[in-house]
């Protein structure tokens, strides 16, 4: 028969296990963390588009502006183009892959017929190659004309710039690989122009201008874009004459939400 001593040993050993077990369970754990899924880029810029568009309803069969901050900066288009309804979708800092992605956005629910198209600078100073500006401007196209095959997009060159003087030899790669591109589909009967205005933006001996730039060496200032619009509104108005068909839209279903992505 076991001695009392052993009794009461081995109880308090029952009890201390039990206590330390309880103590073991009863250990707070660290509450999980879910990570806050990321916002797709220039989300904010897109979402103010659509909250304008449903207070002011765009017109359709305009010439809609799209594209980097070049265009988000052109605060006198309308009245650069008075013969014309014109709509800004400019967004600054984007590359062409961001127009790809918010076409069904801020494209496509206009209906234009006619898009001119100003991106890709920023893609070459994000590290990106010509080839590869030449694949995403290809993407914005079949984009669009996968719902509106009969709207007109017009290329604008990328244009030299004082602060990105070292790219330029890629700037003028990628404007040579589009412009070829848009002359090869335009000879199929695909709504495609290329519209030049990086030559004529540069001076007599083939340099930036600083003079018609804004302190920053990158976006133009008000005698920049005075020469711009000299450059482009003829041949933009010439166009919208010549083919004034208006877009015919094709029934596709429901753009997925990605304002999650």
């Amino acid at each position: 028969m076991p001695s009392i001593p052993n009794l009461i040993g081995a109880a308090l050993w029952c009890l201390t296990a039990s206590v330390t077990a309880q103590q073991t369970n009863t250990t707070p754990q660290s509450p999980a963390v879910t990570e806050q899924p990321r916002k797709a880029p220039f989300e904010a810029e897109i979402v103010a588009f659509e909250t304008a568009d449903k207070q002011t309803p765009p017109p359709t069969d305009a010439v809609l502006f799209i594209g980097s901050s070049s265009i988000r900066l052109w605060t006198s288009l309308p009245k650069d183009f008075p013969e014309l309804k014109v709509i800004n979708r400019g967004f600054g800092g984007s590359e062409i892959a961001d127009s790809v992605r918010y076409a069904p956005r801020i494209v496509l629910p206009y209906k234009p017929k006619m898009i001119v198209f100003y991106a890709g600078g920023n893609d070459i100073n994000a590290g990106k190659t010509p080839e590869t500006v030449l694949k995403n401007y290809k993407a914005f196209v079949d984009e669009v004309h996968a719902a509106l095959p009969k709207t007109r997009i017009i290329y604008i060159s990328m244009n030299p710039a004082v602060s990105r003087w070292k790219k330029e030899a890629q700037f003028v790669e990628g404007n040579r690989l589009i412009e070829a591109y848009v002359q090869a589909a335009a000879k199929k009967g695909i709504p495609l122009n290329y519209i030049d205005s990086h030559s004529k933006l540069l001076s007599a001996t083939g340099e930036a201008r600083p003079e018609i730039y804004r302190t920053d060496g990158l976006h133009l200032n008000a005698k920049g874009y005075e020469l711009w619009t000299s450059i482009l509104h003829p041949q933009i108005l010439d166009l919208a004459k010549m083919y004034p068909e208006t877009s015919k839209p094709i029934s596709l279903p429901a753009a997925p939400n990605t304002s999650s992505r």
